[in-house]
């Protein structure tokens, strides 16, 4: 295991220069003059939190008839689509809105979809999540976890059952997929970590960007790739689908936890209409369900906050000068 980081000093400005008053013009548009820290021009962050406030004026808040959701890009949509239909008829009957279900194909669509209204409620992965928050206005307020109020997954790096790779050091001159450039423990945590370990990304190895954490895990098996770094959860849940035989594979690795993915609403959805939407995620029980099948040793959603529970992943962004612009996302 190796130990996390400092966590990175705020990165707000001095509250001495908010100017509220003021106004200014962005690419055609014209934004008030705020706090907002890391946070896209469109948004205000007067409170000192991370996330976009709430409009002050109520003719912006959103209150739609129909509920878009959307789960983090996986390999086969189809199949989230039916896994997810429980909690969306249980979040459709308390909020007594129309809940639909949105496949996305990628991180920066899925970012987009918010940033431009036309998602409402949407899971993030762990290293997207900030990309969200800062382009898209996405509010995190829940993650999977026990009823212990324990969640998160791990970093692990696998590579096949009779490979010559005993430790992340023998990764040298090796063909080694990454997941996506945004991706936390698929790239953002080997970046950050690995050279403690003895390698540096990108100098020591090249990168293969395999897509997903399922395409990099599939290339372990079938050898087209040395080994690589995947997010545990994701893993767990191929073995337990069949698709890959953990037998075949070897695991040299693993980091301490990280959170998992970040289930969000938008900043400026009706305030009445974000108090019935967590009631919906807070009071589902996944025992019995085919999200809990899933999903297995998850039992509900607990409650988070951006500022607190994504301390580590800022700071490891931090380590890899990430920007949070829209053509960085992917």
């Amino acid at each position: 295991m190796v130990s996390r980081t400092k966590l990175i000093p705020s990165i707000l400005p001095s509250a001495t220069v908010v100017a509220t008053a003021l106004l200014f013009s962005f690419s055609g548009q014209t934004f008030a003059a705020c706090e907002r820290g890391a946070l896209d021009k469109k948004y205000c962050d007067e409170n000192g939190d991370l996330v976009a406030d709430l409009p002050k004026d109520k003719s912006e808040w959103v209150n739609p008839d129909t509920l878009i959701f959307a789960y983090t890009p996986v390999e086969d949509p189809a199949i989230y689509s039916d896994i997810w239909q429980p909690f969306i008829d249980h979040l459709s009957k308390v909020t007594g809105k129309d809940v639909r279900f949105f496949a996305v194909q990628s991180n920066a669509a899925q970012v987009e979809a918010m940033r431009s209204g036309r998602l409402h409620i949407a899971g993030f992965s762990t290293g997207p999540t900030p990309f969200a928050v800062n382009l898209a206005g996405a509010v995190p307020f829940a993650l999977m976890g026990s009823d212990s109020g324990q969640f998160g997954y791990t970093l692990q790096v696998f590579t096949q059952k009779d490979s010559d790779i005993k430790a992340v050091k023998d990764l040298k001159g090796k063909r080694v997929a990454h997941t996506s450039p945004t991706s936390n423990s698929g790239n953002q945590a080997p970046m950050a970590l690995f050279p403690e370990l003895g390698v540096v990304p990108g100098e020591d190895y090249k990168i293969n960007f395999s897509g997903s954490h399922d395409q990099s895990m599939l290339g372990v098996v079938a050898g087209d790739y040395d080994a690589a770094p995947v997010a545990s959860e994701v893993v767990d849940r191929m073995a337990a689908r069949g698709l890959y035989d953990p037998k075949e594979v070897r695991m040299v690795w693993e980091s301490d936890r990280f959170p998992t993915t970040s289930y969000n609403y938008a900043y400026n959805l009706d305030p009445a209409l974000v108090e019935k939407i967590k009631e919906g995620f807070f009071s589902f029980k996944f025992a019995g369900t085919e999200l809990g099948k899933e999903f297995e040793g998850v039992e509900k959603f607990i409650p988070i906050n951006y500022k607190d529970n994504w301390k580590v992943i800022r700071t490891i962004q931090q380590a890899n000068g990430v920007d949070y612009t829209r053509d960085k996302i992917e």
